[in-house]
């Protein structure tokens, strides 16, 4: 059963497998971004295996215009040893029954277009493809 990352040590050991997907986050900034995004409203829930961390969903439920109440997943990975083992799938129910529970009306993600085998993922566990999603980096 996927938990909530509350403490220091919960969300530390969580960095490994989130890193597969993040690689860009490194571990000595990890705790305090994670820190900083749940002051608006981010969550990190964990999966365990053989006592370590092997799924890690980051999500916020929140409101807008064109969803209204939902629950939107940041950051979704199994790690890469334990894939098609089925904890993708209980971190994905878990997900919606918190959704349900909240009172969504969706759960929504997003999905790097590279990313072809997490897309056939979502297609199984009921996801569509229901927007393009654009962005334009202004940083150098």
């Amino acid at each position: 059963m996927p938990q909530i990352a509350q403490t220091d040590e919960d969300i530390a050991r969580c960095f490994d497998t989130i890193a597969e997907l993040r690689p860009h986050v490194n571990r000595e900034d990890f705790l305090p971004l994670v820190r900083q995004l749940q002051s608006d409203r981010y969550r990190m829930a964990f999966l365990e295996a053989s006592g370590r961390v092997v799924v890690v969903a980051g999500y916020r439920i929140v409101t807008n215009l064109h969803m209204g109440r939902h629950l939107y997943v940041e950051d979704l990975v199994t790690s890469g040893n334990v894939r098609s083992e089925g904890l993708g799938t209980q971190m994905i129910r878990w997900l919606r029954d918190q959704a349900i529970a909240a009172g969504c009306a969706y759960l929504d993600l997003d999905s790097g277009t590279q990313r072809g085998a997490a897309h056939r993922f979502y297609f199984r566990h009921g996801f569509t493809i229901a927007s393009y999603h654009f962005s334009e980096k202004l940083v150098p």
